[in-house]
Parts: structure tokens; sequence; C-alpha cells
């Protein structure tokens, strides 16, 4: 019901064969152009706040370019960015010499979709970074799926070496800090060759040819803190991705004696290249793929592989819902919730109209239909034990129990798409949001049924209680019952997703509440205190004391609350919030088992450090403040 900023969307493709073998075997020089736009394309849903691509041409000539970007800033950046590539190739004169002088017609590829996570925005943010030289060895292009968690300790090693960032940003430090390391390789083979007897064209063409990506990215990322699939391509050839080594961020990979194809979901790669599941790797935490100028592909462990720490965020929410196992991950968060849902309705499924809201959420609805079907057969199952089987209308009444005991399943909300609110402000506004999703008349009996309505997650509730909620009543069911397939979202995230304040969390406000209500603000003071203690220590020394704030409390008591502050004022139905466990979130999704969002429980001393900060800054009266 509400929309979270997703991940930013990662994309890159190596051409293994001459442009012209494309061109011979599928009819276009476009081919690799055209895999990166389906590619970025299918992750749309990953950025809608800017696009970028870049190109990497192997066989210009001295006096052309060969390095190519476009950007562009919009839910519509991508179309932008495609359309101005394509009518820049449409125009040019000589299709002759397309191989050489052509622009965006080249070997490497790299696509990015962008969310801002760190409330910067501008074209300037927009990913792929790129830093020049006149040697092509020395060009280095840049795109990520990442937030740093110590921006701070990076810049301060930058600036130690005499560097000087002219923007205080995580993607310009890494930049930056992978180009110093791009500069040392080309010296240390510089020295090497020449001391061999190399020199001139032979001498920067050996450079180019025994590059080593892994002395680059090696160092710099050892003191990396966060998470990240950082991806980049050199302007001689070689490109890399490399993924966090608790494999917070995801990465996939694919490739054959054509192509390598890397993105940030693997249905994107099946549906792109036309491959079966089993075809698509996973890029394993800590390790980077690389593609050398050559085109010969390494899999290479760079920082070790660590505690599993994959998102399950990433399944819940973000990550497409065709991938085969997420499908399936879905379907089962529906399926653990079930009994709590039955126990809400005191197992009344007769006066129980079950329903989703939005469509995201529709497969955990089947798996939630799923699990009520279970008690369903078992509740009709006792009572045809319990008839007489003696009596004259025995059969009449088997025949009256299979055929009337049904899930009431229906489609209560739908989206009105066409409808703006942003055209109008204040309670104008409100009263048009109150209209964006249009009910379904007539399914719910009046006063008599609960209405279950379940969603991928509720965070902030602010749309559950500017609309949604008052939507249903207009149906006046006796019970509204809105129901998270995700757990409760305690603390921000600091790895790559824009909820990094405390004050969005409707948990957070409901405990906050619970402890001023019941006379016990000395746990927020205390709280504040001991995060206040803590500022100057490092980071692997910091422990998160936010969870004190809800440790007096259970689930059901702090989701009463957030039902009881989200009600709508003149709301006639009872009105109740169920979440999912944390116990059936890690059943539902076994190798997912990073859970901060709802337990507190960082993969990184990072993320400890930060949200002590977010909670002085809601203590101090800075809410709004992005750390």
């Amino acid at each position: 019901m509400e929309t979270l900023k997703h991940e930013c969307g990662v994309a890159m493709i190596r051409l293994r064969k001459p442009l012209e073998y494309y061109k011979e075997k599928y009819g276009s020089y476009l081919y690799g152009l055209n895999k990166l736009y389906l590619l970025m394309e299918k992750q749309h849903n990953r950025g809608q706040e800017g696009a970028g691509l870049g190109c990497i041409k192997l066989s210009s000539t001295p006096g052309n370019e060969y390095i190519f970007r476009e950007r562009a800033l919009g839910a519509s950046a991508i179309q932008e960015i495609f359309d101005n590539v394509k009518s820049s190739i449409k125009n040019a004169k000589d299709a002759s010499c397309i191989e050489k002088e052509m622009p965006f017609i080249g070997e490497v590829y790299m696509g990015h979709l962008r969310y801002s996570t760190t409330g910067k925005s501008g074209i300037s943010y927009v990913h792929p970074f790129l830093r020049r030289n006149n040697w092509r060895a020395r060009n280095l292009m840049l795109c990520g799926n990442f937030n740093m968690t110590n921006v701070d300790e990076i810049f301060n090693s930058i600036v130690s070496e005499g560097q000087h960032p002219k923007i205080y940003a995580d993607t310009v430090l890494i930049l930056e800090q992978l180009g110093s390391r791009l500069d040392d390789e080309h010296q240390r083979l510089y020295r090497e060759l020449r001391e061999q007897g190399h020199e001139g064209i032979e001498l920067t063409r050996l450079i180019e040819d025994n590059i080593s990506i892994p002395h680059i990215i090696t160092d710099p990322a050892r003191l990396w803190d966060g998470g990240f699939v950082i991806c980049g391509a050199i302007g001689s050839g070689d490109m890399f991705a490399l993924r966090d080594p608790h494999g917070i961020r995801p990465a996939f990979y694919y490739y054959d004696d054509e192509i390598v194809v890397i993105a940030s979901e693997r249905p994107v790669i099946q549906t792109t290249m036309h491959l079966d599941i089993e075809q698509v790797k996973e890029l394993t935490p800590g390790s980077a793929i690389i593609v050398n100028k050559k085109g010969d592909i390494t899999i290479t462990d760079i920082l070790g592989e660590q505690k599993n720490e994959r998102c399950s965020f990433e399944r819940i929410y973000f990550s497409r819902g065709s991938d085969a196992d997420i499908y399936n991950e879905r379907k089962a968060l529906g399926h653990e919730i079930a009994p709590a849902i039955l126990k809400a309705v005191d197992n009344d499924l007769d006066n129980t109209v079950l329903s989703f809201i939005p469509n995201t959420a529709e497969v955990a609805y089947i798996g939630l239909m799923e699990g009520m079907e279970h008690f369903l057969k078992a509740q009709v199952a006792e009572k045809i034990l319990n008839l007489d089987h003696s009596a004259p209308d025995y059969k009449e009444q088997l025949i009256r129990l299979l055929d009337t005991k049904h899930l009431r399943c229906e489609k209560i909300a739908i989206k009105d798409i066409k409808l703006r609110t942003f055209i109008t402000e204040g309670e104008s506004r409100d009263d048009l949001a109150a209209h964006v999703y249009d009910v379904t008349y007539g399914q719910v009996n009046r006063n008599v049924d609960n209405l279950v309505v379940i969603d991928d997650s509720i965070v902030r509730g602010t749309t559950l209680k500017q609309s949604i909620i008052g939507i249903l009543d207009r149906l006046h069911p006796r019970r509204i019952i809105i129901v998270s397939s995700s757990p409760q979202v305690r603390y921000p995230d600091y790895y790559g997703i824009d909820m990094s304040r405390m004050s969005e969390f409707a948990a957070f406000r409901a405990a906050i509440r619970l402890l001023q209500k019941r006379g016990m603000q000395s746990v927020i003071d205390g709280v504040y205190a001991k995060c206040k203690a803590q500022q100057d220590l490092p980071k692997e020394q910091v422990v998160n004391y936010v969870n004190e704030i809800y440790a007096p409390f259970t689930d059901e008591e702090i989701s009463d609350e957030i039902a009881e502050m989200l009600t709508p004022a003149g709301t006639r139905a009872e009105v109740k919030i169920i979440y999912q466990t944390l116990d059936g979130l890690h059943k539902s999704i076994p190798g997912h088992p990073g859970d901060w969002y709802f337990s507190g429980h960082y993969p990184t001393p990072g993320g400890n450090r930060m949200v002590n900060l977010a909670f002085i800054n809601y203590y101090e009266g800075n809410p709004d403040r992005r750390n």
C-alpha cells in the first residue's frame, strides 16, 4: 500500500566476439545495446529517479572517442537515454566505419538504475561515474548498488594519501579510491615492462593486456563497510563486478562463448537471454567476476565469504516475483501468517472475506489462501466425523457440508492509476488521496463480516491512515484486519534502501507512544544517553542500544498500538493489524537470513553506529536528518 524506495539496479554486458560476428549472426551491430536495454527495462522497478549507460569501444583508433556515456533523470530516464543513443547512431553518416567510430556500439556495456538513499539528487549523482585519462588503461567507469556506512573512514583514507575529493559521496570516493589504485597498477606495469626493454605503443598494449583487477580492488574493498555490488570497466576493456562478503546486495551472472551478462536479479537475465534457471549463477559473496581485455573470465575470491546476511527484504518486496524461488518464498510468507489471522477472526471463515492490496501482495495472498484452505478442510473433516452416520439424511448433510464450505476470496480494492494527487495541496490533496483506490461493493456483509487484507509490508503506515482504512470502512465490515507478510520494520537500513530515519517507522512511533503512556520516559532517556556515550568509539565497539526501546513490549502490544495510532477518527469497524513473526520470516525465506530491519542485528559494525546516530537525531529533534 505504501511505496518504498527500492535499491539500485545494475547491468553489465561484455561481448566476447568481434562486432561483425553479431551483425552476421543476429543481423545488427546493436545486439549488445539491445540486450542492455532489456536488462535495464526488466529492472525498472529498482530505480526510477534516474538511469545511465556507458559503453567502451575496443576497436576505436586514436583520434576517435572510445568511451560513451548517457544519463537522464526521472521515471522515463531509460527510454530517454536509449532514444538519445539510438538517435546518435541513426544519424551517423558513414555506416562502413561503425566498428571503429560509431558512438555507443562497442564490446563493453554498463547500465544503472538509481534510487537515492542519501537525499542527494541531480544528474551529477546518476551512475555511471567516469574518471578520464589520456591513456585508455587509466580510464575508469563505475556504477553500483550499494551504500557505505563508513564514508568518513573512506574519505579520510583518500585525503591522507594527498587526494582532494570534490564531493563527499560514497560513489565519488570509491571512484577515486579505485582510480588511484588503477594509476598505481599502471605505474607498476610501466616500470616492470620498461625494465624489460619495452617502450612506445608496444609498452602501452602490454600494460593493457596485463592489468590485474584484484590488485586494483582488493585493498580499497577491505575498507568498505556496507552492502554492495560494485561494477567497474576500464577504458582498455577489462570489467568486473564485486559483491560484499555477506551477500547483502544481490548479483547474478551468465556467460557463454559470445557474451557475459551481469545483473541484480536472476529472472532478468533468464528473460533477456532466454535461459533456464540453472544456467544463471549467483555471484558468491566476497567474490568478483572479472573479464579481461581478451574476454577471458575468472571468478576470484577478493574479500572471502563471511556470515550469510543475504537481504530478506529483497525477497519480500524489491526483487521481481517472477523468480522461481522468490515466488515460492512469498507464498510461504502468506501461508505462515494464516494461523494468526484465524485467531483474529475467531476461526470464523464463514464470515470472513480475504483480499490483498497492492498487486505486489498477490503472491502472499495465494499462500494465505492455501493456508486457510488447509484449516477449512480440517474443519470440514471434523464436522463430517461428528455426523450421525445412521441419520436418514446423512448423505444430504454430507453433501451440504462439502458444497457450502469455501473461502470467500474477493478483489476488494482496485487502484485508480489515472488519479493524480500531486496537483492539489492540503485538505484537497488528502481528499483525493482517499480515492486512489476504488472498492468493490456488495461482497462484504454489513456489520457482519471480517475483512482481511494482506500487504507485502507495513512500514510507515501513512497510506493506511490517510486512505486505505477509510476506503475499506466504506464497506461496513464488522472488523478490518490489515496483514503484513513481513515483520514489523523497527530499524533503519544503511545498505542501499531508502529507510534511514527512525521517525519513519510505525513500529518505532508505537513503541515510543507505549513508553510515554506507561510512564517509562526513563527508557527513552537512557537509550539516548547510551547512544551519545558511544559516538566517539570506533564502529567495531558500538552496540545497538535502540533495541531497548522495544524490549518492554510484546510484538502484539506494538501491533495493537500501531492499529490504534493509524485508525482514522470516525472509523466504524474495529481495526486490527497483524505482522509476520521473525520465525515465520526465516522459515519462509531460509536462504536469506538478513533481518536487521526487523531485529536490529546489523551485519556490519557500521550499521550499529548508524542506528544509534539515527536515534540521537530523533531525540534531539532532528527526525528528518539523514545520517
